[in-house]
């Protein structure tokens, strides 16, 4: 068995947490990397980048792609390589879990979801969002006024390095304002509805928004 060490962890943070100060211009900044304090209501910031999933890292198939239905005025599928010439953004964000640990100061490569669903055009009797994962069809919702906000993304690059397979990739969903959960891994559609639609762990009793600053963790 392993033994874990910092030393041998190219994602563990040493020091204080990454402020953003030495960013790209062309660097989209989260606006709550800018708080005096960036934790949360109880909780507590990781060093390292942990991993959690609901039923284990599921096998992406070799042919990936992703698809944006629903109430759009034209359905999208991009495969892996439609996906990565699409224009590319880079966010400046912190990653806060439900099960209370937080990690700041994560710099993200992707495709941000403005982007993505201008191409599809959005229906205006369109108000929610499901995402779609490979991991046994797991899904999680959120409002499409959240889901559009200017830092959120569906990244394929964390820190500098392809994200791989237990963190969520090819490619992942990355919702900062929210919690951890709504960034869902492996994702493989995005789909537009009119009317709210719990996912996973929202029907397992989990929060439908999930605002970690409201402690939006259970219920509601």
């Amino acid at each position: 068995m392993d033994i874990y060490s910092p030393n041998n962890d190219s994602k563990y943070q040493n020091g204080d947490a990454p402020a953003g100060k030495d960013l790209d211009d062309d660097v989209i900044v989260s606006p709550d990397t800018r708080r005096n304090n960036r934790l949360p209501p109880n909780q507590v910031r990781t060093r390292k980048w942990p991993v959690l999933n609901a039923t284990g890292t599921p096998e992406i198939p070799v042919d990936w792609q992703l698809q944006i239905f629903g109430l759009v005025d034209t359905p999208l599928t991009l495969n892996k390589e439609e996906f990565q010439a699409e224009p590319r953004v880079k966010v400046f964000a912190d990653f806060h879990c439900v099960t209370q640990w937080s990690r700041l100061g994560n710099l993200w490569e992707g495709v941000s979801s403005n982007h993505l669903l201008q191409q599809a055009g959005v229906q205006t009797e369109a108000k929610f969002v499901v995402l779609h994962c490979y991991d046994n069809n797991w899904t999680t919702n959120l409002p499409l006024k959240d889901f559009l906000q200017a830092d959120v993304l569906l990244a394929d690059i964390h820190d500098g390095q392809p994200i791989n397979a237990k963190h969520g990739g090819p490619v992942r969903a990355i919702v900062p304002q929210l919690y951890a959960w709504k960034s869902a891994k492996w994702i493989c559609g995005i789909e537009l509805l009119a009317e709210n639609q719990p996912g996973y762990w929202e029907q397992s009793g989990y929060h439908n928004h999930g605002d970690p600053w409201k402690e939006e963790r259970w219920g509601g």
